[in-house]
């Protein structure tokens, strides 16, 4: 043995432990997204398996809707149907999310095995989830008489619509 100092040194090296955590999509029945929300975080505080799961984002923003010269704010969802959930994927936690009420399933990979979301679409999804509610759409109806004679007709139109493109023939509710 040597006395150099650099031969006694071993290199350290800090093991982090990674965070196993990783986002999955989870299918519910169209409209009971928020009662899945819900029932899983109820079934997983029974189940004791906090340590294994984050957060469960239903992704929804506010829109205000104009309804006879009344304003209204209402939630719209991103993805009907989905469910973002946060959790370390093992068989309990599998069976755990798959047997809850009102779930269909994991979206993507193998039905045993589903395929985590990468983080850059959570950042996006929860990027446009906080936009929207700083920034509320206005969500509006335009009515136009039928050149046909017929009843009035109502179609959903964006606020990016300028006043230009308004016809003589068509009215903006959002007026």
């Amino acid at each position: 043995m040597t006395d150099n100092p650099q031969d006694s040194a071993v290199p350290v090296s800090v093991s982090v432990a990674p965070n196993k955590k990783l986002w999955y999509v989870v299918h519910a029945y169209s409209g009971m997204e928020k009662s899945v929300q819900r029932a899983l975080a109820e079934r997983i505080t029974r189940a004791g398996m906090d340590e294994k799961f984050g957060q469960i984002l239903v992704p929804t923003e506010e829109v205000i809707e104009m309804k006879n010269g009344h304003k209204s704010v209402t939630e719209r969802r991103f993805f009907p149907g989905y469910v973002l959930v946060e959790m370390e994927m093992t068989d309990e936690t599998w069976h755990l999310v798959k047997n809850t009420n009102k779930v269909t399933g994991f979206i993507g990979g193998k039905s045993n095995k589903p395929t985590p979301i990468p983080p850059h679409e959570v950042d996006k999804i929860m990027t446009q989830m906080q936009e929207g509610v700083e920034k509320p759409v206005l969500k509006c109806s335009m009515r136009w008489a039928s050149w046909s004679g017929l009843k009035m007709a109502h179609l959903p139109i964006s606020t990016a619509m300028s006043k230009k493109s308004i016809t003589k023939n068509r009215a903006c509710a959002c007026q």
